[in-house]
């Protein structure tokens, strides 16, 4: 490891040097050789990539469009208000903000304004999928909320309808906090949706891992189901630069804005519209399509581990109806084992809790599962075919015991153009 000395040493033409050969080392490590399998991970398209460096990067913007606390912003505001109209039309919703720099600000903004201090909302458990920023380990815990988790039914791989409903009655959360990091199946928003309303309960939605298939059509449509507000991440299944949105119908979209700017957000990184307004664009062309083929994909990728000897979670539901597909490799070392053996080999994916599993230091370090995603090689060109050569290739790593390195590299090459853009 270099010390403080070690640099001091360097001049600043080596310092940069330095720079650009990692910089070009992880470029062709993992655009050329790699089989990405990340499941919140994607890759934005040239169009995407060639207008995301420009002058607006140097810029700044508080407040809204053509509402601003600075000058100079004439384009700026309308580059936003044009990008705002694209994800209004593409996603169905009254209001749109495009400020949030991630879905965990998303969350923070949203949750901060839909509750007070020592409220009760209830989302998913770490183990049964939900994300870290939904609990008290995250936002909640930031805010002073507290988080409450779904009944889950392993069996079926979802929240429990009727056990929900029984402890909303019991406890009366203030949000009702949909969506997971760990989602093979839709919510049951619409189940549950009409019942909390009674109880003036409020709904929203983290779609951050399956945006790409809500804008596909191929998911579910929160809105229409009873969520009043959509949080998210730009970056996983839709295939956008790395920032966040919230969007939706909710007659408190005003107040969100409001704790989105100047509560949580005061800049909100500009160069990221432009960037965002072409992966809409791409997105309402070739959404379908990318989103049909991502579940296809994921589909045949888990059906095909499953009859080469993997312990997949969820065969009696088929296994999934998202992008994710996900292992139980407790028999083969834990999640940790395989996915630092399988970067290795160039096979990029994580460890995973799966449902079921109790939070303690060793299940943080090395959980029972791995989670797989095909967002990104779909969005190479791969399709039902490289699926299938793709378990064939896990199998000769973790079953067989074999050094597939340069079979994976030899195999990436040929996937090397984004397409559905």
């Amino acid at each position: 490891m270099q010390t403080e000395t070690d640099t001091q040493i360097k001049s600043a033409k080596e310092v940069i040097n330095d720079i650009e050969t990692l910089t070009e080392k992880h470029n062709k490590w993992r655009k050329e050789e790699c089989i990405n399998l990340i499941a919140s991970e994607n890759v934005t398209s040239s169009a995407v990539d060639n207008i995301y460096i420009s002058d607006l990067g140097h810029r700044y913007a508080e407040g809204k469009p053509f509402q601003r606390h600075y000058q100079g912003l004439q384009y700026i505001d309308q580059i936003e208000d044009l990008t705002q109209k694209l994800a209004r039309n593409l996603f169905n919703a009254k209001h749109v903000d495009l400020r949030p720099l991630s879905g965990t600000t998303a969350n923070l903004s949203a949750l901060g304004a839909l509750t007070n201090y020592g409220d009760t909302i209830f989302s998913s458990s770490i183990p049964n999928g939900g994300h870290v920023s939904h609990t008290r380990h995250g936002v909640s815990g930031l805010i002073g909320i507290k988080d409450l988790s779904f009944p889950f039914n392993i069996e079926e791989m979802n929240i429990d309808i009727d056990k929900t409903k029984k402890k909303i009655e019991e406890k009366q959360p203030k949000v009702l906090l949909f969506g997971a990091s760990l989602f093979l199946f839709p919510h049951p928003v619409k189940e549950i949706a009409e019942f909390a309303k009674t109880y003036d309960i409020k709904i929203i939605y983290d779609a951050a891992h399956v945006l790409g298939l809500i804008a596909g059509k191929r998911f579910q449509d929160p809105l229409k189901e009873g969520a009043e507000i959509i949080t998210s991440s730009t970056h996983k299944t839709f295939p956008g630069p790395q920032s966040g949105i919230i969007f939706g119908n909710s007659d408190k979209f005003d107040k969100i804005e409001t704790v989105v700017f100047p509560q949580v957000i005061c800049n909100h990184h500009l160069h990221k519209l432009p960037a965002m307004a072409v992966a809409l664009e791409e997105m309402t062309t070739h959404g379908q399509s990318y989103a049909n083929q991502i579940i296809t994909n994921a589909k045949t990728l888990a059906q095909s581990m499953h009859e080469l000897g993997f312990n997949v979670v969820a065969e009696k539901l088929g296994f999934t109806e998202s992008h994710q597909v996900v292992v139980d490799v407790s028999n083969l070392g834990g999640g940790k084992t395989v996915a630092e053996h399988l970067e290795s080999q160039n096979i990029i994916l994580n460890k995973n809790f799966i449902p079921g599993d109790k939070i303690n230091t060793e299940t943080m370090r090395n959980p029972r599962g791995i989670r797989i995603g095909t967002q990104e090689m779909t969005r190479m060109g791969m399709k039902e075919d490289e699926m299938q050569e793709i378990a064939k290739l896990l199998k000769k790593s973790l079953i067989d015991k074999k050094d597939i390195k340069q079979e994976v590299t030899d195999f990436k090459k040929e996937f090397l153009d984004v397409k559905y853009c």
